[in-house]
């Protein structure tokens, strides 16, 4: 799909004319990949470069013209399970023209965006700039996604979250590639403009684009670290939640055990069999007292885990204050010292 703008009072408007200053591929097949290389003489591979996601970013000098590969973050689906992906585009630019392929149809600018152009060379700059500002509202709204997850994490035992987080982690890497290899471009681009003695205005402006390209790279490192550092204490969080659910489950199933074990020799014919000639008062008396010696032995040994099981945190609390009494006293005798 092909899309043409043209300049109108420094803004861009959609124009129908075949020398309309702005051309849009969307998502070009191999015949428009052919034509636009033949039209414009650039390299194919460049423009496929345009349209593969893997593409690492780039930036060509041939003559006057310009051919900038970047990578940009891809519009989010609620069908992605939380997995932010980059995409590549293509950003040509001749002296009468600018040609932009892209893989997916979106807006380069929003509404607010469309007007303050005075060149082509503004429209590239202005688009790197919001490109960077895109990355900063998607790692903004991974942090928030995260915290929710986090949240539901402490109170599950299921899967489905940990694997949100581990695509939250994924599309952070993402990132941190996409972003250090527009770091790239981002310098030669500032070092084109230095070397033209009439662009330095634009220099200035490529220094503050990569200041806040830096800004964004760091924030995307942090918070990857972040964020991995605790996938391993976030996974043992489910595993201690189905331990205590195993621990309960075993409980009840240790309080009802003596019950079924009653129900079921307690109806068995041979019981009565076995207790003919006692009376069924004394035989049932003498039953109900095995089970409650039984129950008590029960209740004992559980106890005795119990007990074992919370040996290791009496010791550590008997260190920690231990601890506590060693600091005030060696605080209390430094005071005196000070004094």
């Amino acid at each position: 799909m092909l899309q043409k703008y043209d300049f109108q009072n420094g803004a861009l408007i959609e124009s129908d004319s075949d020398n309309s200053r702005v051309w849009i591929y969307v998502n070009p097949d191999a015949e428009e990949n052919e034509l636009i290389a033949d039209t414009y003489g650039i390299d194919k591979h460049t423009v496929e470069s345009a349209l593969d996601p893997d593409e690492i970013s780039r930036i060509e000098f041939e003559d006057e013209n310009i051919f900038i590969i970047w990578k940009r973050p891809k519009n989010y689906l609620s069908t992605d399970n939380l997995l932010f992906g980059v995409s590549s585009i293509g950003l040509f630019l001749f002296k009468e023209r600018l040609v932009v392929v892209l893989p997916e149809d979106i807006t380069l600018f929003d509404s607010r965006h469309k007007s303050g152009f005075t060149s082509l060379m503004d429209i590239i700059i202005k688009f790197l700039y919001n490109s960077i500002r895109h990355y900063l509202d998607h790692i903004k709204a991974m942090k928030l996604i995260s915290r929710e997850i986090q949240i539901k994490l402490n109170a599950s035992m299921e899967n489905e979250y940990l694997i949100q987080m581990f695509n939250l982690s994924e599309s952070l890497i993402y990132y941190i590639n996409a972003i250090s290899s527009n770091l790239t471009v981002l310098i030669k681009l500032r070092l084109h403009f230095e070397k033209a003695s009439h662009d330095e205005e634009k220099a200035e402006l490529m220094e503050d684009i990569i200041i806040e390209n830096n800004q964004c790279l760091k924030q995307a490192e942090i918070y990857s670290s972040v964020l991995s550092g605790l996938m391993d204490a976030r996974g043992n969080i489910i595993n201690n939640n189905m331990n205590v659910l195993i621990k309960n489950l075993t409980m009840i199933n240790i309080i009802f055990l003596p019950l079924n074990l009653l129900a079921s020799i307690g109806g068995m014919s041979e019981y009565s069999m076995m207790t003919d000639g006692w009376g069924w008062q004394t035989a049932y008396a003498a039953f109900l007292l095995a089970m409650g010696v039984l129950g008590w032995i029960t209740l004992w040994f559980i106890n005795r885990i119990n007990k074992m099981s919370q040996a290791p945190k009496r010791i550590k609390k008997s260190l920690l204050a231990k601890i506590k009494k060693t600091l005030s006293s060696s605080g209390g005798s430094s005071g005196g010292l000070g004094t």
